[in-house]
């Protein structure tokens, strides 16, 4: 099979051996079997962030990251409370924007999305209003490749007696942590990112007790809300409403991929590629957007170079008919474009594909150091 390598923020690159594993003999998926694959793959999920089955659950859902925002922040905001939502970037922004749509009563703190959160605003802001009930932020903006402090943003909202949602939808399998140890109450991600599956299956892992309690919350959502899920798959071994059969079947194969390579050395070779990412890109003469001691090591937002002569869309072309998919970037007020470490890949696909570029530079006639 073709291989392609994808530096887009998601989806990943994937093995053959997770594309093959979607092709399966039909089944049912009410059929007692299939309900077994997908609590081996919720098992699965747990075990990644060290989540104690006996404190976590894992809820499974058919749909993209947004879809657990969306879950995380309609059910479980109990009545006449806030969300406090510590936003440096467009995907925590867009909690905010989930918030208004369902006319939660939301604070936006809002701050550079070129820097980490201000500790102490956070404190100040959860000091000032007793109602806030949930604090909510991004693990890893991956618009600029920024990896915010959850562990002790989580440790104001549990100070001032405050659930905590991380999105992790671009670390989680990417950069090891542990639910207990970074404070994390709620936490979610997608199939298609850090295990290298498919797209098609998203999944929040959170604290039993809270999503029992959030039985009593309103119910602001039909098809995303988080108890009914999370108690319809106890009661009957199911999703509610048709799941994503054959995604689930590559999410299985993937977290035996995932565990095979071991958490440790799953890391460092995403290390070894953000290296020579890094290394490709001092080659070139281009510059990074973001400081480094703030970078996740999973994104590189780099700067458009200053040459008349540049032209992303011709550049991306490039690429993309040699095999490498690159993506633009989401900091508005700057010219960027993204490349991401995730996905079945290593250092040599990225000494490859920056060849490949400095020959889309040469292309378009732009002045490039020499080697």
């Amino acid at each position: 099979m073709e291989r392609k390598i994808l530096l887009n923020p998601g989806p990943a690159t994937t093995t053959d051996t997770v594309k093959m594993a979607q092709v399966v003999p039909d089944i049912c998926p009410r059929e007692e079997a299939f309900g077994a694959v997908m609590r081996e793959v919720a098992d699965g999920l747990l075990r990644i962030v060290h989540a104690d089955a006996e404190e976590f659950s894992c809820v499974l859902f058919c749909g993209s990251g947004t879809l657990n925002m969306d879950a995380c922040l309609n059910s479980l905001l109990p009545a006449g409370k806030k969300v406090l939502v510590v936003n440096n970037g467009a995907y925590s922004a867009r909690a905010v924007d989930i918030c208004r749509a369902y006319g939660l009563p939301c604070i936006d703190l809002r701050s550079s999305v070129e820097d980490v959160p201000d500790l102490a605003a956070v404190e100040r802001a959860l000091a000032a209003d007793a109602d806030i009930a949930l604090v909510y932020t991004t693990h890893h903006e991956t618009g600029t490749g920024v990896l915010n402090p959850i562990r002790e943003i989580g440790a104001l909202a549990h100070a001032h007696g405050a659930a905590f949602i991380v999105d992790t939808t671009s670390t989680y399998a990417m950069l090891p942590f542990s639910m207990e140890e970074a404070n994390i109450d709620f936490c979610m991600a997608s199939a298609q990112k850090g295990i290298q599956a498919m797209t098609g299956l998203s999944f929040i892992i959170g604290r039993t007790s809270l999503i029992k309690a959030s039985k009593d919350y309103p119910v602001r959502s039909y098809y995303c809300n988080l108890y009914q899920q999370y108690a319809y798959f106890e009661k009957t071994g199911q999703m509610q409403f048709t799941p994503p059969v054959q995604t689930i079947y590559a999410a299985k194969q993937a977290l035996e991929e995932y565990f095979a390579e071991g958490e440790t050395a799953k890391a460092a070779r995403h290390a070894r590629v953000a290296a020579a990412i890094h290394r490709g890109l001092l080659a070139l003469g281009l510059c990074e957007a973001i400081r480094p001691e703030i970078q996740s090591g999973l994104v590189v937002s780099v700067l458009y170079p200053e040459d008349a002569r540049w032209d992303f869309d011709r550049v991306h072309d490039y690429c993309y008919a040699r095999g490498f998919t690159i993506y633009p970037g989401k900091m508005q007020e700057k010219g960027t474009f993204r490349l991401c470490t995730l996905g079945a890949i290593d250092e040599a696909d990225i000494e490859k594909f920056f060849r490949v570029l400095r020959e889309a530079f040469a292309e378009l006639g732009m002045v490039l150091p020499k080697n």
